[in-house]
């Protein structure tokens, strides 16, 4: 918890037509609730509670982002956005200004007034959200966003499943954000990430909705509202119970549902997050044709954000295509490789590409640890898998296209991995998001995402492996190559 929210919780805080209520982290214009996010309460929290003196840019990051390194630009994006919800400058009223050289001061007139004598407020009203404040426009995800507003209301509970960096987070928020209305108590964000044992599940999920400790899922009976349950791979077994439990309990509520496999929860709709459109060959002719691909405009729009003039040529195009194409239209592996336009240029960041977990390491320190860096996602897939899971992702890099179970039975069986077994585990590395299924022709092959079999490749590396597997690959693929026919009886596509 930030330490901003320790701060005097029995005052409510008045100036112009608002009241912000410090204990239920609520702020209300007459008796209307603001929409507001987290970081951008607690900025104006420091603010009224200082009034009339001037509060330095490094403090106020300190006090609101105690544990992370933010940019001052975070700061400026959220102060930006409480001037706006807040109305600052109509009709000549002011409430935040900006001392030159010094920091912030919020100089309208702020009346004290215990909490007790404005309780019937506090009781009707409760906060209605916990979103956090969105930096940043979601790219390319228009149709899904807008399928899940428009389903979630009807069939309760959906799953959105994806490999890490497909921006399962990211849609989740976008649609939490676009219901908020919808629902009487509002949408809450439960950050499963943040615990590791399955019976602190209930417990994490009641602290998150500001229930009493010991309370039961039978005060969540009469609730309407949307539940975005973030990050539920780790914890699937116990995740699948409590929807269950959940979707039981209270008729009206909504569960969205984030994981890299499916939770097989009863009633459940899952849907696989795509990774954004990457143009092919024959879009390349122009600027306008190539910006359609939503890969492209995110790429764009990062750039832009990092270096000021960044535009989009013709000459640019074959190596931004490349640059999309390699790292699978993934979005964070993206972001992360936008942020190093201005050291490398776009031709310096191409010929970076092999080196992909060394060049994406400079992400975003204001996300939470696992979104800050593509290695760093894929981390936290690895290090849930069992240790036969794990080394068999790893000899399994050694296929540098899509391959067949044959393909992977002829390489990696031996006396202690069976063919049966070793199919088992391929279903389990799919249902996880990290191969994937490819039909074709009325074959299924598997297939890695670029980003993730490099990742695989560097564990076997350091496990020692590389050349005895190359070897027994080679082999497979000479002996396997050619009928008497003349028919390649192994099939590989790139």
């Amino acid at each position: 918890m930030n330490s901003v929210r320790d701060l005097n919780s029995d005052t409510v805080l008045q100036f112009g037509p608002y009241a912000l209520h410090l204990r239920q982290r609520l702020i209300l214009d007459g008796d209307r609730p603001l929409r507001m996010g987290g970081r951008a309460l607690d900025i104006l929290q420091v603010l009224v509670q200082r009034a009339g003196a001037v509060v330095s840019k490094d403090e106020l990051i300190a006090l609101v982002w105690p544990t992370s390194v933010v940019e001052e630009i975070n700061l400026r994006v959220h102060i930006a956005a409480l001037r706006r919800a807040l109305g600052d400058g109509q009709n000549g009223q002011r409430y935040i200004v900006n001392i030159p050289q010094r920091g912030y001061s919020f100089i309208a007139p702020v009346l004290r007034v215990p909490a007790c004598t404005v309780s019937s407020i506090e009781t009707v009203h409760k906060p209605q959200h916990n979103l956090p404040a969105r930096l940043t426009p979601v790219t390319g995800r228009d149709s899904v966003v807008g399928s899940l507003v428009r389903q979630l209301p009807v069939w309760r509970q959906m799953t959105l499943v994806g490999p890490g960096g497909i921006g399962k987070t990211t849609v989740a928020l976008r649609v939490a954000e676009l219901l908020l209305q919808h629902y009487r108590d509002g949408v809450w964000l439960v950050d499963l990430a943040v615990i590791d044992d399955p019976a602190q599940v209930l417990d994490h999920l009641l602290r998150t909705l500001e229930q009493d400790a010991g309370t039961s899922l039978d005060a969540l009976a009469h609730w309407h509202a949307l539940l975005v349950l973030d990050n539920c791979e780790h914890l699937h077994e116990r995740c699948r119970d409590l929807i269950e439990e959940l979707l039981a309990f209270a008729p009206r509520l909504s569960i969205l549902a984030t994981s890299r496999e499916p939770l097989h929860a009863a009633g459940e709709t899952v849907l696989r997050l795509p990774a954004l459109a990457v143009p092919p060959l024959s879009a390349l002719h122009s600027v306008t044709e190539t910006m359609g691909y939503s890969a492209v405009q995110l790429f764009v729009s990062r750039a832009r954000a990092r270096q000021q003039g960044f535009s989009l040529r013709v000459q640019d195009l074959n190596a931004v295509r490349e640059i999309c194409r390699r790292l699978d239209g993934l979005p964070l592996a993206i972001e992360l490789a936008a942020t190093q336009i201005d050291a490398l240029a776009l031709m310096g960041l191409q010929a970076q590409l092999d080196n992909c977990f060394q060049l994406l390491t400079q992400g975003r320190r204001t996300a939470v640890p696992r979104h800050q860096t593509l290695k760093a996602a894929l981390d936290w897939s690895y290090e849930r898998l069992d240790t036969l899971e794990q080394t068999v992702l790893q000899r399994l890099s050694v296929f540098k296209m899509a391959f067949t179970l044959d393909a992977a039975i002829g390489v990696l069986s031996c006396a202690a991995l069976s063919p049966a077994r070793l199919a088992d585990v391929l279903e389990s590395l799919v249902r996880k998001s990290l191969l994937s299924l490819d039909p074709a022709s009325g074959v299924t092959r598997y297939r890695f995402l670029n980003t993730t079999r490099r990742y695989a490749l560097e564990k076997l590396a350091r496990s020692g492996g590389v050349w005895a597997l190359e070897m027994r690959y080679a082999r497979y693929i000479s002996r396997a190559r050619w009928t008497s026919d003349g028919q390649l009886t192994l099939q590989l596509v790139e």
